[in-house]
């Protein structure tokens, strides 16, 4: 693991396209911007666990819709 001190208003740029940017220091909270191609997906580490079925992770809910099931018979 890679560990970097940055102060408010400091970036870090990870594979030349996706800065990380410390946007507020509060107590012991870093809210962070982060600003990366559409295509590249960023999650809250939890929230990823729960997407992708990680151990102790709440099942992640569907995000499609159930197609209705034709119980008559016809097509």
């Amino acid at each position: 693991m890679l560990v970097l001190s940055r102060k408010k208003n400091e970036s870090i740029v990870i594979n030349n396209d996706i800065t990380v940017t410390v946007v507020e220091i509060r107590g012991d909270k870093v809210r962070l911007g982060i600003v990366a191609p559409k295509e590249v997906p960023v999650h809250r580490q939890e929230v990823f666990e729960a997407i992708h079925g990680k151990p102790g992770a709440e099942p992640a809910p569907s995000t499609t819709a159930a197609k209705p099931v034709d119980t008559t018979g016809r097509v």
